[in-house]
């Protein structure tokens, strides 16, 4: 096979991961605190014994854009927005601890608080739960209050803390659950999970959406389109040459 067809082969495959990965960030444009997932193409030079004339593409996910995302003030009093450097916890299904910028709370049917079906932890350990059919309110510093139904209101109490943490955009990587842990390098400094920062503050009844730009994104998807078609066409025409070739040389 012409080296050419497999220098566009792995052009073609890495184009069609990075739309995978643009479709990924369409289909969250809605979900609060989405980061978008960025994405780039690297040369990898063919080592061998000949000489390294070839070079492969190979795609990569460096991280995610950080940027904050426009704040949505919704009045829901579980809906919360958290400062730029704050983080909720929550249990993921593994039972490790994940980080998320969404602040869409619900409250399941057993009481306990949850984030995208996953529960919310408390300051002190473990899934936070309230009373059911209680009125739920959320403190600027994360401390859950209940209101018991027919109470009075001078009778609210608070019943949990949610834990709030700080990361630096550098010392958070994106899981494939979709949620966020310590990286390798911020594990060395600071453990294995982030301890609550009573300096974190959020703001209830409001709601950060997600940071994908909707039109760029569709721009990136129909330049990949493109891309991908271009990648086809060249494996097309070589494949094309190599028949006349053998044409060529079956009539001498």
């Amino acid at each position: 096979m012409d080296h050419a067809i497999y220098t566009a082969m792995g052009a073609a495959s890495q184009t069609m991961e990075m739309q995978g990965v643009t479709a990924s960030n369409l289909a969250n444009t809605s979900t609060p605190g989405f980061r978008a997932q960025l994405t780039a193409l690297r040369a990898v030079p063919v080592n061998g014994e000949t000489y390294q004339t070839r070079t492969l593409v190979t795609g990569s996910t460096p991280g995610a854009d950080m940027t904050p995302g426009q704040l949505d003030y919704t009045g829901r009093p579980l809906d919360v927005a958290l400062q730029q450097d704050g983080w909720l916890a929550v249990q993921t299904a593994d039972g490790s601890e994940g980080y998320t910028r969404n602040g869409g709370i619900q409250v399941s049917s057993t009481g306990q608080l949850t984030i995208q079906g996953l529960p919310v932890m408390g300051d002190g350990g473990g899934a936070v739960t309230v009373p059911e059919g209680s009125q739920i309110t959320i403190g600027a510093d994360g401390t859950v209050s209940a209101l018991n139904p027919g109470d009075p209101a001078n009778t609210i109490s608070p019943v949990a803390k949610l834990k709030l943490v700080k990361a630096a955009d550098n010392e958070v990587t994106r899981g494939d659950d979709g949620m966020f842990r310590l990286t390798s390098a911020a594990q060395a400094t600071r453990g294995q999970t982030l301890q609550s920062d009573p300096t974190i503050r959020l703001q209830s009844g409001v709601l950060e959406g997600s940071n994908v730009k909707p039109v760029a994104a569709m721009a990136d998807m129909i330049a990949s389109s493109r891309r991908f078609e271009m990648q086809m066409k060249v494996i097309s025409s070589v494949d094309e040459m190599a028949q006349k070739s053998n044409q060529l040389l079956s009539m001498s």
